[in-house]
């Protein structure tokens, strides 16, 4: 029989949730009390010995009741004050005059100061006055200061009770519940994410809902013999959405959803987080059918046995309850586990077999499809110009991840903000993508003009060699402003998605990021630092190419090398070198090989277009920033319209002149326009002589 779906609530009293320490309570408990007090003292006045008070009359009326022998007793009675309270009784009930008023007296009170009390003793013997001392008993004064210890030490101690159990909602504060688990149930008012705010993760969402429709309909399932799966661990880079999937289901489940970090497990206590395992299960059987979330799981998870010296290990003890928890001796059908963790290769073997963690879904970073509707999620509430194209900017951003294309988008309008704009245009979404990607222009670095010149010819050779090698990626952008660490940057806009790299796709990378060194060594004869990183990227995936790919003629398909790389201790600590001497010398010369051929070609490439080469960087001299539509009217010859100064330069403001050797370069453009006829066939003639020297290669 199917269980129905129900969300259990309890009625917790007076009990406050997340471990918020109830005032209102303890101050009911302290007013019960202190109305008991008051009533007892009540009470005990009403019983009071006598049922007459005695009357308050001036000093004079004593003093004539003590003169005509009218007084027989008294009861001397002595005060805080250092005075006395004569409460004397007479003979017989008289009438007396106080305050312009009559009053029977038969016992009355007066006040006697303590300087005079001596006389006034040898006065009561010498009338035979039967008298005696007596302290003060002031009942609520008594009473009070009896029971304000008693107060104070109940209020003491309901308070530090209230604390060790954690409150009165029996939070995790206490020392009691250092042993419960800090898991947060979710309410579904609370949770506003559901798939449809979910884009580029399609095959988890899928796995995910199968989860959920179990949950919602099992016996659809059931019929046919199936079972819920226990567990699942979400795998992926940080930021491609993992804890968003988990969200969202908390969103579309329906059931109850309890939420916990992987490290609220493990405290300094040994044994508290076993103690906190067994609680969260306890809760989870109370309110089964549920989903329960642990993020980053690898801080209880990872592999038992790899700590270095001995001793007993917490968070061992942790993951030993945990497995048992999930699949042991008692079943806990009614529990899904749905973990996420970037780091799957620490994670103990025993938490990821079938019955434990059944379905392992990998999010991964999403293609070019997933991008562009990771970005129409992210620009749902975004006013958008006409003229923004979402699928050029997710080709535009090939390996960024959910969470930096929501940065992106972020970016975007706040930098639209900033220009008093009412809509995001994609020049804002450029502007961003490159800040994202490269950096935050360095608008207040100084750079000379040879730096600058020197950087224009290096960025327009990585640009006309990759525009030269058909298996290249086209060019999207070049800039010389300075972006992050880099002095110049040139992006690429991948025709399509990439999972695969042919050997000729890979010699092309190399060709043109060695592009920028070959133009230093044409144009200038010389080297500079600037193409440190080129050449380490180079070396890096020639280095690939021959140990791990198998792409080396002379070496033939195997993999040299071995990474000796401990988890537990640090990155790649040492390389296992599983060939000899002679094999290491034959890897070193086909890499050397590799790079040598890719830098010759990059030359050829420039020196057959050093036309090209010119022109291309006096205009990113002069415009700094060129785009892909722009280098291809250069090259086709076209005259583009007049440059705008970038604002974002480092050039200074107030209309800081044209550097010198960019009017020289300018002034010798012009004397070649003017040449006319004769210079363009010339430049038709060089372009002959090129091509059939190519065919002639070739």
């Amino acid at each position: 029989m199917d269980r129905p779906l129900k969300n259990k609530k309890k009625d917790n009293g007076s009990k406050k949730p997340d471990g918020e320490f109830d005032w209102s309570r303890v101050i009911k408990t302290v007013f019960s009390w202190g109305a008991v007090i008051i009533a007892a003292v009540i009470v005990m006045q009403l019983m009071k010995t006598g049922t007459t008070a005695p009357v308050k009359v001036p000093y004079d009326v004593y003093e004539r009741f003590l003169n005509e022998d009218k007084i027989i007793s008294a009861d001397i009675i002595k005060s805080d004050l250092n005075d006395y309270a004569f409460e004397g009784r007479l003979a017989e009930e008289e009438q007396v005059k106080i305050d312009n008023a009559y009053v029977k007296v038969e016992k009355f009170s007066v006040n006697i100061i303590e300087p005079i009390i001596a006389e006034q003793e040898k006065l009561w013997k010498a009338k035979n006055i039967k008298y005696s001392f007596e302290n003060e008993s002031n009942e609520w004064m008594t009473v009070l200061v009896g029971f304000l210890p008693w107060v104070i030490v109940i209020f003491a101690w309901v308070l530090i009770m209230r604390r060790m159990q954690g409150g009165a909602g029996g939070g995790q504060r206490g020392i009691f519940n250092f042993g419960k688990s800090k898991a947060k149930m979710i309410s579904e008012s609370a949770i506003k994410v559901t798939f449809k705010d979910v884009a580029g993760a399609d095959e988890a969402k899928q796995e995910l809902q199968e989860i959920i429709e179990f949950l919602k309909e099992p016996s659809k399932f059931q019929k046919l013999g199936g079972k819920i799966p226990r567990g699942v661990l979400l795998l992926g880079p940080p930021g491609t959405g993992k804890t968003l999937l988990a969200r969202a289901v908390s969103g579309e489940a329906g059931v109850p959803f309890f939420t916990i970090s992987g490290a609220d497990f493990v405290e300094m206590f040994v044994g508290v987080g076993a103690s906190r395992v067994r609680d969260l299960f306890d809760q989870g059987k109370k309110n089964a059918p549920c989903i329960v979330f642990i993020d980053e799981i690898d801080a209880v998870g990872r592999h038992r046995g790899a700590g270095l010296g001995g001793g007993h290990d917490e968070r061992e003890q942790t993951l030993n309850a945990l497995l048992v928890e999930m699949d042991g001796f008692e079943q806990n059908s009614g529990v899904i586990i749905i973990a996420a963790t970037n780091r799957p290769d620490v994670l103990d073997p025993a938490l990821l077999r079938p019955g434990r963690f059944d379905r392992q879904v990998v999010v991964d970073r999403p293609d070019v499809n997933g991008r562009e509707g990771i970005l129409k999620v992210h620009t749902r509430k975004i006013p958008l110009e006409a003229d923004v194209m979402l699928k050029v900017l997710a080709k535009g951003t090939p390996g960024l991840a959910g969470a930096e294309l929501a940065n992106l988008v972020n970016e975007a309008a706040l930098l639209a903000a900033r220009k008093n704009k009412t809509k995001v245009g994609m020049d804002d979404f450029e502007e961003a993508k490159d800040k994202v990607m490269m950096g935050m222009e360095r608008k207040s670095m100084i750079i000379s003009e040879e730096e600058k010149k020197i950087t224009s010819y290096h960025e327009i050779g990585h640009v006309l060699v990759a525009r030269m090698i058909p298996e290249a990626d086209p060019v999207h952008k070049v800039t010389i402003i300075p972006r992050g660490r880099a002095l110049g940057v040139t992006t690429y806009l991948p025709v399509d998605e990439k999972h695969t790299y042919s050997k000729e796709y890979l010699e092309a990378m190399i060709t043109y990021a060695l592009g920028g060194r070959a133009a230093e060594k044409i144009v200038f004869n010389n080297y500079t630092t600037g193409a440190g990183n080129d050449i380490e990227k180079s070396t890096n995936i020639a280095r690939k190419m021959v140990c791990e790919w198998g792409m080396s003629e002379e070496l033939g398909p195997l993999a040299y090398g071995k990474n000796e790389e401990e988890i537990f201790l640090g990155r790649e600590i040492t390389k296992h070198q599983n060939f000899s001497d002679h094999t290491a010398r034959l890897i070193d010369d086909e890499i050397k090989r590799i790079i040598n051929d890719c830098m010759s070609r990059a030359e050829k490439i420039l020196s057959d277009n050093m036309d090209s080469l010119h022109k291309l960087s006096l205009e990113l001299l002069e415009r700094e920033i060129l785009d892909s539509d722009e280098i291809d009217k250069i090259m086709a010859g076209e005259e583009l319209p007049p440059a705008k100064r970038n604002n974002g330069s480092n050039a200074s403001d107030d209309g800081e002149e044209i550097p010198e050797h960019v009017k020289q370069l300018m002034e010798e453009k012009v004397k070649k326009k003017g040449k006319g006829e004769s210079e363009k066939e010339d430049m038709k003639e060089e372009k002959q002589n090129q091509a059939s020297a190519e065919n002639d290669g070739n």
